[in-house]
C-alpha cells in the first residue's frame, strides 16, 4: 500500500471521526446552553419551550390564586429552604426532571395537595421558566451514599 493511499484512509477516518461528533453534539436541541448568562438549556424530554432563567425567578415569587402560596413560600428563594424536611429541595434539580414533575402534576398525572393546584394554570412556558430558573441555582441535593 502506498504513502497516498495511507493518507486518503486516515483522512477518510477523521472526517468521519469528526462527523460523527459533530452529530452526537447536536447543539441547542441536545440541551446544551446558547444565548449568555440568562440563557437555559433547552428541555431534551419533556418537550418544552426553552426555559428562561430570568423570568423563571420572577415567577417563583407570584402567590398562586389556588393557594395563595409561591414557590418560594414552599421551596426557598434559591429552592434549598423547603419549609417542611417532606418538601423536596429544587436548586439545582435537572431542568427536565422539573419540567416533568410539574407537568405531571398539571395533567393529575401526580397527585399533592398544593401543587396539583399550583401546577393546573402553568403554561408550558411558565414550566420551562421555573424548572430553568430552580436548576440554574445551587445544588444542595445529595444522595442516600452513607445514610446508614
Amino acid at each position: 500500500m502506498t504513502n497516498k493511499t495511507n493518507t486518503v484512509k486516515i483522512s477518510a477516518a477523521a472526517l468521519l471521526a469528526v462527523i460523527i461528533v459533530a452529530a452526537c453534539s447536536g447543539g441547542e436541541e441536545a440541551g446544551h446552553t446558547a444565548g449568555g448568562a440568562n440563557a437555559a438549556p433547552v428541555s431534551s424530554s419533556a418537550g418544552l419551550p426553552s426555559g428562561r432563567i430570568g423570568p423563571g425567578e420572577e415567577l417563583a415569587a407570584v402567590k398562586g390564586e389556588a393557594t395563595g402560596q409561591s414557590c418560594i413560600d414552599c421551596h426557598g428563594s434559591e429552592g434549598n429552604a423547603p419549609i417542611d424536611d417532606t418538601y423536596p429541595k429544587l436548586g439545582g434539580q435537572y431542568a427536565d426532571y422539573l419540567g416533568h414533575a410539574l407537568q405531571q402534576y398539571r395533567s393529575g398525572e401526580r397527585d399533592h395537595a398544593l401543587m396539583s393546584n399550583q401546577a393546573k394554570g402553568l403554561t408550558d412556558q411558565q414550566i420551562a421558566d421555573l424548572s430553568a430558573y430552580f436548576a440554574s441555582r445551587e445544588s444542595q441535593l445529595r444522595d442516600l451514599h452513607k445514610v446508614h
